[in-house]
């Protein structure tokens, strides 16, 4: 039983689209930033990488020569994501904030860290895929709102007006 002092946790997904920065952003706008000494959440930013294996696929020969630069290369990657998003934190003087990285498939990482850390949110971006892509990347906010055991808040960044 969680106790009064307490705060729920608000997992934020992230990867290295415009969209999942602008839902962070607009989380720390809307959640955190208003609130600056007493925020309502917990934050907790989540990265989901990929394996070296998924990103490489089926394996041949000399695959194996591969995956230490594959790996090297994912790992660069989140550092510089969770850079990024440490200090769009920072730039809006949220400073207390938790960072994950997870290795795996996004929808399911997400799903899991909602598990492991009793989160009360999740919020997601939305990367405005058309049908036949989504169809096969299949959408990982879709899958959030519909598995996640918690609210599910899918950010959708505007379109620019012309």
């Amino acid at each position: 039983m969680a106790t009064t002092a307490e705060k729920p946790v608000m997992i934020v997904g992230i990867d290295d689209s415009q969209h999942s920065f602008y839902a962070l952003e607009w989380a720390l706008d809307h959640f955190f930033a208003p609130f600056a000494s007493n925020p309502p959440f917990k934050l907790l930013i989540v990265y989901a990488k990929p394996s070296p294996s998924s990103v490489i696929g089926i394996g041949g020969p000399g695959v194996i020569d591969v995956l230490p630069i594959v790996e090297a290369d994912l790992k660069k990657i989140a550092a510089t994501v969770l850079q990024k998003a440490k200090e769009t934190c920072h730039s809006k003087s949220v400073d207390d904030v938790l960072v994950e990285v997870l290795e795996g498939d996004a929808r399911n990482v997400l799903c899991e860290a909602v598990e492991k850390h009793h989160a009360s949110m999740l919020v997601v971006g939305n990367h405005g895929y058309g049908a036949i892509k989504r169809a096969v990347l299949g959408s990982v906010s879709d899958y959030c709102a519909h598995h996640a055991h918690c609210t599910v808040m899918i950010v959708k960044k505007p379109k620019p007006s012309h």
